[in-house]
Protein backbone atom coordinates (compact mmCIF):
# COMPACT_ATOMS: atom_id res chain seq x y z
CA UNK A 1 0.00 0.00 0.00
CA UNK A 2 1.67 3.58 -1.01
CA UNK A 3 -0.10 5.20 1.57
CA UNK A 4 2.31 7.38 3.19
CA UNK A 5 1.55 8.01 7.20
CA UNK A 6 3.15 11.36 9.11
CA UNK A 7 2.33 11.21 12.96
CA UNK A 8 2.61 14.44 15.34
CA UNK A 9 2.11 14.42 19.18
CA UNK A 10 0.63 17.25 19.24
CA UNK A 11 -2.62 19.02 17.40
CA UNK A 12 -2.30 20.89 14.15
CA UNK A 13 -2.98 24.40 13.43
CA UNK A 14 -6.14 26.31 12.05
CA UNK A 15 -3.80 26.88 9.22
CA UNK A 16 -3.17 22.86 8.36
CA UNK A 17 -6.18 21.91 9.16
CA UNK A 18 -7.69 24.36 6.29
CA UNK A 19 -5.45 22.25 3.65
CA UNK A 20 -6.91 19.37 4.29
CA UNK A 21 -10.51 18.73 2.87
CA UNK A 22 -11.40 15.45 5.04
CA UNK A 23 -10.98 14.56 8.68
CA UNK A 24 -11.69 12.62 11.56
CA UNK A 25 -12.24 13.62 15.33
CA UNK A 26 -12.29 11.10 17.83
CA UNK A 27 -12.89 12.33 21.76
CA UNK A 28 -13.57 10.85 24.78
CA UNK A 29 -16.53 10.20 26.18
CA UNK A 30 -17.85 12.07 28.27
CA UNK A 31 -16.46 15.17 26.34
CA UNK A 32 -15.03 17.85 28.54
CA UNK A 33 -14.41 21.56 27.79
CA UNK A 34 -10.96 21.37 28.49
CA UNK A 35 -10.15 18.74 25.56
CA UNK A 36 -12.67 20.83 23.00
CA UNK A 37 -10.61 23.77 23.81
CA UNK A 38 -7.37 21.92 22.73
CA UNK A 39 -8.87 20.93 19.34
CA UNK A 40 -8.87 23.34 16.42
CA UNK A 41 -12.19 24.55 15.36
CA UNK A 42 -13.12 23.24 19.13
CA UNK A 43 -15.83 26.09 19.24
CA UNK A 44 -17.59 23.92 16.15
CA UNK A 45 -17.24 21.48 18.48
CA UNK A 46 -18.33 22.83 21.54
CA UNK A 47 -22.13 24.32 19.45
CA UNK A 48 -22.70 20.35 18.77
CA UNK A 49 -21.56 18.93 22.26
CA UNK A 50 -24.96 18.20 22.69
CA UNK A 51 -25.09 16.02 19.80
CA UNK A 52 -21.06 14.29 20.18
CA UNK A 53 -22.18 13.54 23.99
CA UNK A 54 -24.90 11.79 22.94
CA UNK A 55 -23.00 9.57 20.36
CA UNK A 56 -21.56 6.99 22.34
CA UNK A 57 -19.98 3.75 20.34
CA UNK A 58 -23.53 2.16 19.16
CA UNK A 59 -24.59 5.34 17.55
CA UNK A 60 -23.61 7.19 14.41
CA UNK A 61 -20.96 9.47 13.77
CA UNK A 62 -21.70 13.00 13.65
CA UNK A 63 -21.07 15.05 10.35
CA UNK A 64 -20.30 18.77 9.96
CA UNK A 65 -18.29 21.12 7.33
CA UNK A 66 -15.81 23.21 9.03
CA UNK A 67 -16.26 27.41 7.62
CA UNK A 68 -13.21 27.18 6.26
CA UNK A 69 -11.73 27.38 2.18
CA UNK A 70 -11.79 23.93 2.08
CA UNK A 71 -15.40 23.47 3.19
CA UNK A 72 -13.63 20.67 5.12
CA UNK A 73 -15.52 17.48 5.97
CA UNK A 74 -15.71 16.25 9.58
CA UNK A 75 -16.55 12.86 10.90
CA UNK A 76 -16.60 12.66 15.00
CA UNK A 77 -18.00 10.74 17.95
CA UNK A 78 -16.74 10.17 21.56
CA UNK A 79 -15.90 7.12 22.82
CA UNK A 80 -15.05 5.41 26.23
CA UNK A 81 -12.10 4.06 26.52
CA UNK A 82 -13.29 0.81 27.68
CA UNK A 83 -14.88 0.09 24.10
CA UNK A 84 -14.01 -3.38 22.95
CA UNK A 85 -12.34 -3.72 20.26
CA UNK A 86 -14.89 -4.80 17.67
CA UNK A 87 -17.28 -2.05 18.43
CA UNK A 88 -14.50 0.52 18.26
CA UNK A 89 -13.50 -1.62 14.61
CA UNK A 90 -17.13 -1.31 14.09
CA UNK A 91 -17.37 2.72 14.72
CA UNK A 92 -13.93 3.23 13.02
CA UNK A 93 -15.54 1.66 9.57
CA UNK A 94 -18.51 3.92 10.15
CA UNK A 95 -16.55 7.44 10.64
CA UNK A 96 -14.64 6.04 7.48
CA UNK A 97 -17.98 5.72 5.46
CA UNK A 98 -18.36 9.31 5.65
CA UNK A 99 -15.44 10.17 3.57
CA UNK A 100 -15.96 7.34 0.75
CA UNK A 101 -17.37 10.07 -1.69
CA UNK A 102 -15.33 12.45 -1.21
CA UNK A 103 -12.41 10.71 -2.66
CA UNK A 104 -9.48 12.76 -1.06
CA UNK A 105 -6.17 12.42 -1.29
CA UNK A 106 -5.08 13.52 2.25
CA UNK A 107 -6.85 12.46 5.23
CA UNK A 108 -6.34 14.33 8.71
CA UNK A 109 -7.34 11.74 11.81
CA UNK A 110 -7.09 13.47 15.39
CA UNK A 111 -6.92 11.49 18.43
CA UNK A 112 -7.37 13.66 21.77
CA UNK A 113 -7.80 13.47 25.73
CA UNK A 114 -6.97 9.78 25.88
CA UNK A 115 -3.70 8.50 27.76
CA UNK A 116 -0.90 7.14 25.37
CA UNK A 117 -1.98 3.70 24.98
CA UNK A 118 -5.69 4.31 24.68
CA UNK A 119 -4.63 6.90 22.00
CA UNK A 120 -2.49 4.29 20.31
CA UNK A 121 -5.06 1.87 20.25
CA UNK A 122 -7.99 4.41 18.93
CA UNK A 123 -5.37 5.13 16.07
CA UNK A 124 -4.97 1.65 14.87
CA UNK A 125 -8.25 0.96 14.48
CA UNK A 126 -9.25 4.15 12.65
CA UNK A 127 -5.81 3.55 10.07
CA UNK A 128 -6.74 -0.46 9.63
CA UNK A 129 -10.76 1.07 8.78
CA UNK A 130 -9.20 3.54 6.61
CA UNK A 131 -6.70 1.06 5.21
CA UNK A 132 -9.80 -1.65 4.71
CA UNK A 133 -11.75 0.84 2.93
CA UNK A 134 -8.94 1.98 0.44
CA UNK A 135 -8.08 -1.19 -0.94
CA UNK A 136 -8.92 -1.99 -4.51
CA UNK A 137 -11.36 -4.28 -4.86
CA UNK A 138 -12.26 -6.44 -8.53
CA UNK A 139 -15.04 -3.84 -10.52
CA UNK A 140 -16.38 -4.74 -13.69
CA UNK A 141 -18.82 -2.00 -14.33
CA UNK A 142 -18.05 -0.47 -17.27
CA UNK A 143 -19.02 3.37 -16.50
CA UNK A 144 -17.24 2.72 -12.90
CA UNK A 145 -15.36 6.07 -11.51
CA UNK A 146 -11.70 5.46 -11.24
CA UNK A 147 -11.50 6.27 -7.88
CA UNK A 148 -8.73 8.96 -6.18
CA UNK A 149 -6.16 6.76 -4.35
CA UNK A 150 -5.48 8.16 -0.87
CA UNK A 151 -1.81 8.89 -0.82
CA UNK A 152 -1.53 10.50 2.81
CA UNK A 153 -2.43 10.08 6.22
CA UNK A 154 -2.04 12.67 9.05
CA UNK A 155 -2.46 11.39 12.32
CA UNK A 156 -2.51 14.09 15.37
CA UNK A 157 -2.76 12.82 19.00
CA UNK A 158 0.12 10.36 18.65
CA UNK A 159 3.34 9.56 17.70
CA UNK A 160 3.14 5.75 17.92
CA UNK A 161 7.48 4.50 17.63
CA UNK A 162 6.45 1.36 15.42
CA UNK A 163 4.83 3.19 12.95
CA UNK A 164 1.96 0.92 12.82
CA UNK A 165 3.84 -0.91 10.13
CA UNK A 166 1.80 -3.84 11.60
CA UNK A 167 -1.69 -2.64 10.60
CA UNK A 168 -0.45 -1.85 7.29
CA UNK A 169 0.76 -5.62 6.77
CA UNK A 170 -2.29 -6.87 7.82
CA UNK A 171 -4.47 -4.63 6.15
CA UNK A 172 -2.32 -5.52 2.82
CA UNK A 173 -2.83 -9.43 3.84
CA UNK A 174 -6.98 -9.14 4.07
CA UNK A 175 -6.72 -7.05 1.04
CA UNK A 176 -5.19 -9.70 -0.98
CA UNK A 177 -7.54 -12.18 0.81
CA UNK A 178 -10.62 -10.09 -0.18
CA UNK A 179 -9.34 -9.67 -3.88
CA UNK A 180 -8.85 -12.53 -4.47
CA UNK A 181 -12.23 -13.67 -3.06
CA UNK A 182 -13.83 -11.18 -4.93
CA UNK A 183 -12.94 -12.31 -7.86
CA UNK A 184 -15.46 -14.34 -10.56
CA UNK A 185 -14.81 -18.13 -11.09
CA UNK A 186 -14.16 -17.35 -14.64
CA UNK A 187 -11.54 -15.39 -13.93
CA UNK A 188 -10.13 -17.56 -10.89
CA UNK A 189 -9.95 -20.77 -12.19
CA UNK A 190 -7.16 -23.02 -10.41
CA UNK A 191 -5.05 -22.76 -12.91
CA UNK A 192 -5.70 -18.82 -13.08
CA UNK A 193 -5.31 -19.17 -9.21
CA UNK A 194 -1.61 -20.65 -9.15
CA UNK A 195 -0.48 -18.24 -11.84
CA UNK A 196 -1.41 -15.36 -8.84
CA UNK A 197 0.07 -17.20 -6.72
CA UNK A 198 3.64 -17.95 -8.95
CA UNK A 199 3.37 -13.58 -8.96
CA UNK A 200 2.91 -12.99 -5.81
CA UNK A 201 5.91 -15.91 -4.82
CA UNK A 202 8.45 -14.20 -7.15
CA UNK A 203 7.48 -10.26 -5.87
CA UNK A 204 7.99 -11.43 -1.95
CA UNK A 205 10.71 -14.13 -2.80
CA UNK A 206 9.05 -16.90 -1.50
CA UNK A 207 9.33 -20.70 -2.78
CA UNK A 208 6.77 -22.22 -4.75
CA UNK A 209 5.71 -26.05 -4.89
CA UNK A 210 2.70 -27.16 -6.89
CA UNK A 211 1.80 -30.84 -6.54
CA UNK A 212 -0.86 -31.58 -9.28
CA UNK A 213 -2.49 -34.05 -10.18
CA UNK A 214 -0.23 -36.73 -11.43
CA UNK A 215 2.43 -35.85 -8.34
CA UNK A 216 -0.83 -36.44 -5.93
CA UNK A 217 -1.75 -39.83 -8.20
CA UNK A 218 1.58 -40.90 -7.62
CA UNK A 219 1.19 -39.60 -3.44
CA UNK A 220 -2.23 -41.44 -3.42
CA UNK A 221 -3.99 -38.58 -2.57
CA UNK A 222 -7.73 -40.33 -3.32
CA UNK A 223 -9.37 -37.68 -1.47
CA UNK A 224 -8.50 -34.42 -2.64
CA UNK A 225 -8.72 -36.03 -6.26
CA UNK A 226 -12.21 -37.75 -6.24
CA UNK A 227 -13.33 -34.06 -5.64
CA UNK A 228 -11.02 -33.01 -8.52
CA UNK A 229 -12.21 -35.52 -10.94
CA UNK A 230 -15.30 -33.98 -11.80
CA UNK A 231 -13.63 -30.99 -13.93
CA UNK A 232 -12.94 -31.20 -17.53
CA UNK A 233 -9.49 -29.50 -17.09
CA UNK A 234 -6.76 -31.51 -14.75
CA UNK A 235 -5.47 -27.95 -13.12
CA UNK A 236 -6.46 -28.68 -9.61
CA UNK A 237 -3.85 -29.29 -7.43
CA UNK A 238 -1.57 -28.18 -3.94
CA UNK A 239 0.60 -25.12 -4.01
CA UNK A 240 3.06 -25.17 -1.06
CA UNK A 241 4.42 -21.42 -0.69
CA UNK A 242 7.59 -21.49 1.73
CA UNK A 243 9.25 -18.64 3.39
CA UNK A 244 12.45 -18.29 4.80
CA UNK A 245 13.36 -15.77 7.36
CA UNK A 246 16.31 -13.45 6.52
CA UNK A 247 17.15 -12.47 10.41
CA UNK A 248 20.52 -12.92 12.18
CA UNK A 249 18.34 -15.16 14.57
CA UNK A 250 16.08 -17.25 12.93
CA UNK A 251 13.69 -19.38 15.27
CA UNK A 252 13.17 -23.27 14.48
CA UNK A 253 10.07 -22.58 15.55
CA UNK A 254 7.77 -23.61 11.64
CA UNK A 255 3.99 -22.23 11.43
CA UNK A 256 2.33 -24.06 8.59
CA UNK A 257 -0.75 -22.65 7.49
CA UNK A 258 -3.70 -24.26 5.46
CA UNK A 259 -6.24 -22.90 3.12
CA UNK A 260 -9.10 -24.58 1.77
CA UNK A 261 -9.13 -23.19 -2.17
CA UNK A 262 -12.51 -24.41 -3.89
CA UNK A 263 -12.52 -21.97 -6.43
CA UNK A 264 -16.08 -22.64 -7.53
CA UNK A 265 -18.20 -25.11 -5.44
CA UNK A 266 -21.43 -26.63 -7.75
CA UNK A 267 -22.16 -29.21 -4.75
CA UNK A 268 -21.27 -32.02 -7.22
CA UNK A 269 -23.41 -34.90 -7.46
CA UNK A 270 -25.18 -33.80 -4.96
CA UNK A 271 -26.05 -30.13 -6.61
CA UNK A 272 -26.69 -27.46 -4.72
CA UNK A 273 -30.29 -25.20 -5.47
CA UNK A 274 -29.70 -22.12 -6.83
CA UNK A 275 -30.09 -20.14 -3.64
CA UNK A 276 -26.89 -21.89 -2.31
CA UNK A 277 -24.80 -21.74 -5.17
CA UNK A 278 -24.64 -18.15 -5.64
CA UNK A 279 -21.61 -16.45 -4.55
CA UNK A 280 -19.99 -20.13 -4.10
CA UNK A 281 -16.82 -18.86 -5.99
CA UNK A 282 -15.58 -17.69 -2.71
CA UNK A 283 -15.40 -20.48 -1.23
CA UNK A 284 -11.85 -20.18 -1.59
CA UNK A 285 -11.09 -17.55 0.67
CA UNK A 286 -9.81 -20.05 3.27
CA UNK A 287 -6.73 -20.59 1.05
CA UNK A 288 -6.90 -16.56 0.43
CA UNK A 289 -7.06 -16.11 3.72
CA UNK A 290 -3.89 -18.30 4.34
CA UNK A 291 -1.84 -16.54 1.83
CA UNK A 292 -3.07 -13.35 3.30
CA UNK A 293 -1.55 -13.98 6.30
CA UNK A 294 1.80 -15.15 4.74
CA UNK A 295 1.67 -11.79 2.81
CA UNK A 296 1.27 -10.02 6.10
CA UNK A 297 4.13 -11.68 8.46
CA UNK A 298 6.29 -11.52 5.41
CA UNK A 299 5.71 -7.60 5.44
CA UNK A 300 6.61 -7.94 8.67
CA UNK A 301 10.00 -9.79 8.43
CA UNK A 302 9.38 -12.26 11.27
CA UNK A 303 11.73 -14.33 12.11
CA UNK A 304 10.01 -18.02 12.26
CA UNK A 305 9.60 -20.18 9.17
CA UNK A 306 5.91 -20.14 7.62
CA UNK A 307 4.59 -22.40 5.15
CA UNK A 308 1.11 -22.31 3.13
CA UNK A 309 -0.40 -24.88 1.38
CA UNK A 310 -3.62 -24.06 -0.60
CA UNK A 311 -5.54 -27.10 -1.98
CA UNK A 312 -6.81 -25.62 -5.59
CA UNK A 313 -9.72 -27.32 -7.00
CA UNK A 314 -13.37 -26.97 -8.05
CA UNK A 315 -15.93 -29.21 -7.16
CA UNK A 316 -18.15 -29.53 -10.57
CA UNK A 317 -20.83 -31.61 -11.56
CA UNK A 318 -20.11 -33.83 -14.87
CA UNK A 319 -19.97 -37.96 -15.68
CA UNK A 320 -16.61 -38.19 -13.94
CA UNK A 321 -17.69 -36.67 -10.60
CA UNK A 322 -17.33 -38.28 -7.35
CA UNK A 323 -20.63 -39.57 -5.93
CA UNK A 324 -22.12 -40.67 -2.46
CA UNK A 325 -21.18 -44.49 -1.54
CA UNK A 326 -18.17 -44.09 -3.49
CA UNK A 327 -15.03 -45.23 -0.98
CA UNK A 328 -11.85 -43.44 -1.28
CA UNK A 329 -8.21 -44.06 -0.10
CA UNK A 330 -6.62 -40.45 1.60
CA UNK A 331 -2.66 -40.43 1.50
CA UNK A 332 -2.20 -41.83 4.62
CA UNK A 333 -4.09 -45.01 3.56
CA UNK A 334 -7.29 -43.66 5.62
CA UNK A 335 -10.45 -45.22 3.60
CA UNK A 336 -13.17 -42.98 3.18
CA UNK A 337 -16.78 -43.91 2.86
CA UNK A 338 -18.47 -40.83 0.45
CA UNK A 339 -21.75 -39.79 1.95
CA UNK A 340 -22.13 -35.98 0.51
CA UNK A 341 -20.45 -34.61 -2.77
CA UNK A 342 -20.61 -31.04 -1.47
CA UNK A 343 -18.70 -32.12 1.83
CA UNK A 344 -16.04 -31.62 -0.24
CA UNK A 345 -13.87 -29.20 1.88
CA UNK A 346 -12.94 -31.81 4.16
CA UNK A 347 -11.86 -34.10 1.33
CA UNK A 348 -9.11 -31.89 -0.37
CA UNK A 349 -8.05 -30.62 3.23
CA UNK A 350 -7.60 -34.00 4.39
CA UNK A 351 -4.66 -34.97 2.03
CA UNK A 352 -3.43 -31.57 2.61
CA UNK A 353 -3.32 -31.43 6.05
CA UNK A 354 -2.00 -35.23 5.89
CA UNK A 355 1.16 -34.02 3.65
CA UNK A 356 1.69 -30.44 5.69
CA UNK A 357 1.80 -32.19 9.04
CA UNK A 358 4.40 -34.22 7.64
CA UNK A 359 6.84 -31.70 8.13
CA UNK A 360 6.32 -31.76 12.00
CA UNK A 361 5.83 -27.75 12.61
CA UNK A 362 5.55 -26.13 15.65
CA UNK A 363 1.71 -25.18 15.09
CA UNK A 364 -0.50 -25.93 11.91
CA UNK A 365 -3.65 -23.51 11.08
CA UNK A 366 -6.30 -24.23 8.57
CA UNK A 367 -8.75 -22.13 7.17
CA UNK A 368 -11.65 -22.84 5.52
CA UNK A 369 -15.36 -21.86 4.36
CA UNK A 370 -16.17 -25.12 5.53
CA UNK A 371 -19.91 -25.26 7.06
CA UNK A 372 -23.26 -24.44 7.38
CA UNK A 373 -23.85 -25.88 10.82
CA UNK A 374 -21.15 -23.50 11.83
CA UNK A 375 -22.95 -20.42 9.94
CA UNK A 376 -26.44 -21.84 12.19
CA UNK A 377 -24.90 -22.42 15.20
CA UNK A 378 -23.15 -18.71 15.07
CA UNK A 379 -24.45 -16.42 12.34
CA UNK A 380 -21.79 -14.39 10.30
CA UNK A 381 -20.19 -12.31 13.18
CA UNK A 382 -18.48 -15.14 14.33
CA UNK A 383 -16.49 -17.66 13.39
CA UNK A 384 -15.76 -21.41 15.04
CA UNK A 385 -12.70 -22.01 16.49
CA UNK A 386 -11.30 -26.05 17.05
CA UNK A 387 -8.20 -27.48 18.33
CA UNK A 388 -6.78 -30.39 19.12
CA UNK A 389 -5.31 -28.88 22.29
CA UNK A 390 -8.23 -28.03 24.96
CA UNK A 391 -5.88 -26.16 26.78
CA UNK A 392 -5.63 -23.24 24.35
CA UNK A 393 -9.17 -22.34 24.20
CA UNK A 394 -9.28 -19.37 26.32
CA UNK A 395 -6.28 -17.82 24.42
CA UNK A 396 -7.95 -18.71 20.80
CA UNK A 397 -10.95 -16.95 22.40
CA UNK A 398 -9.17 -14.05 24.04
CA UNK A 399 -7.35 -13.63 20.70
CA UNK A 400 -10.83 -12.68 18.94
CA UNK A 401 -11.90 -10.34 21.96
CA UNK A 402 -8.41 -8.64 21.29
CA UNK A 403 -8.08 -8.57 17.63
CA UNK A 404 -11.68 -7.94 16.99
CA UNK A 405 -12.19 -10.85 14.91
CA UNK A 406 -14.20 -13.08 17.15
CA UNK A 407 -14.16 -16.91 17.46
CA UNK A 408 -16.11 -18.99 19.58
CA UNK A 409 -14.85 -22.99 20.38
CA UNK A 410 -16.97 -26.26 19.97
CA UNK A 411 -16.24 -29.09 21.71
CA UNK A 412 -14.28 -32.11 20.19
CA UNK A 413 -14.73 -35.28 21.83
CA UNK A 414 -13.97 -38.80 20.78
CA UNK A 415 -17.88 -40.10 21.36
CA UNK A 416 -18.65 -37.80 18.28
CA UNK A 417 -16.84 -39.88 15.45
CA UNK A 418 -19.68 -42.58 16.62
CA UNK A 419 -22.00 -40.49 13.71
CA UNK A 420 -18.87 -41.05 11.45
CA UNK A 421 -18.53 -45.19 10.97
CA UNK A 422 -18.89 -46.58 8.23
CA UNK A 423 -19.80 -50.17 7.74
CA UNK A 424 -17.49 -50.80 4.49
CA UNK A 425 -14.40 -47.77 5.19
CA UNK A 426 -12.42 -46.38 7.67
CA UNK A 427 -14.48 -43.39 8.17
CA UNK A 428 -17.51 -41.72 7.09
CA UNK A 429 -17.05 -38.06 5.01
CA UNK A 430 -20.13 -37.13 6.78
CA UNK A 431 -22.97 -38.28 8.43
CA UNK A 432 -26.67 -37.96 6.88
CA UNK A 433 -27.98 -36.61 10.54
CA UNK A 434 -28.06 -32.83 10.35
CA UNK A 435 -27.14 -30.62 13.28
CA UNK A 436 -23.31 -30.77 14.51
CA UNK A 437 -21.88 -31.14 10.45
CA UNK A 438 -19.40 -28.41 11.77
CA UNK A 439 -17.99 -30.60 14.52
CA UNK A 440 -18.14 -33.62 12.56
CA UNK A 441 -15.65 -32.00 10.09
CA UNK A 442 -12.86 -31.13 12.55
CA UNK A 443 -13.44 -34.44 14.26
CA UNK A 444 -12.76 -36.40 10.55
CA UNK A 445 -10.16 -33.37 9.45
CA UNK A 446 -8.21 -34.30 12.94
CA UNK A 447 -7.72 -38.01 11.89
CA UNK A 448 -5.18 -36.53 9.34
CA UNK A 449 -2.97 -33.93 11.47
CA UNK A 450 0.06 -36.39 12.29
CA UNK A 451 2.97 -36.80 14.67
CA UNK A 452 0.93 -35.02 17.44
CA UNK A 453 1.18 -31.62 15.57
CA UNK A 454 -0.39 -28.96 17.08
CA UNK A 455 -3.49 -27.91 15.17
CA UNK A 456 -6.35 -25.31 15.02
CA UNK A 457 -9.10 -25.04 12.75
CA UNK A 458 -11.07 -22.09 12.10
CA UNK A 459 -14.51 -23.01 9.91
CA UNK A 460 -15.11 -19.40 8.68
CA UNK A 461 -18.57 -18.56 9.08
CA UNK A 462 -17.93 -14.39 9.04
CA UNK A 463 -15.89 -14.91 5.73
CA UNK A 464 -19.01 -12.66 4.36
CA UNK A 465 -21.75 -10.63 6.19
CA UNK A 466 -23.75 -8.41 4.46
CA UNK A 467 -22.53 -4.54 5.26
CA UNK A 468 -19.17 -5.60 6.56
CA UNK A 469 -17.74 -6.71 9.45
CA UNK A 470 -15.85 -5.28 12.17
CA UNK A 471 -13.60 -2.46 10.39
CA UNK A 472 -14.10 -4.40 6.84
CA UNK A 473 -16.89 -2.33 5.01
CA UNK A 474 -17.11 -5.61 2.10
CA UNK A 475 -19.34 -8.24 2.29
CA UNK A 476 -16.55 -10.36 1.84
CA UNK A 477 -14.20 -9.59 4.58
CA UNK A 478 -11.40 -11.71 4.48
CA UNK A 479 -11.42 -12.77 8.21
CA UNK A 480 -8.90 -14.73 10.23
CA UNK A 481 -5.71 -12.11 9.24
CA UNK A 482 -5.88 -10.16 11.97
CA UNK A 483 -7.01 -12.64 14.44
CA UNK A 484 -3.62 -15.20 13.54
CA UNK A 485 -1.51 -12.01 13.86
CA UNK A 486 -2.74 -11.22 17.59
CA UNK A 487 -2.42 -15.27 18.23
CA UNK A 488 1.38 -15.00 17.13
CA UNK A 489 2.25 -11.75 18.00
CA UNK A 490 0.56 -10.97 20.72
CA UNK A 491 -0.20 -14.28 22.35
CA UNK A 492 2.55 -16.26 21.26
CA UNK A 493 1.08 -18.95 20.26
CA UNK A 494 3.88 -20.10 18.88
CA UNK A 495 6.41 -20.64 21.74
Amino acid sequence: MNIKLQQQANMPDKQHVDKITNWIMLLPFPLKTAVIQQVPYGDILQARRKRLDNKTADKSPVKFDLPNKAGSHVSSTCIKSDISTFNLLTLARKLVAVHHDYRAKELGIIVHGFNTKTAERMAEALLAAVLAADADMPKFKEKERTRAKLQKIYLYGINAVHGYKRTFAEAEGNALARCLSMLPPNMLTPADYLERIRQLAKENKWKLEFHDIKALQKKKAGAFLAVAQGSPTEDAGIARLIYTPNAKIIRKDKLVLVGKGICYDTGGTNLKPANSMFGMHEDMQGSAVAMGTLLALTKLKVNFPVECWMALAMNHIGPKSYKPNDVVTASDGTTIEVVHTDAEGRMVLADTLAMASKERPKLMIDYATLTGACVYCLGTAYSGIFTNREELLPTLIDAGRDSGERVWSFPLDEDYDKMLESDIADIKQCSRESGVDHILASRFLMRFVKNNVKWIHIDLSSSTRKGGLAHIPTNTTGFGIRYTLNLLLDKKILN
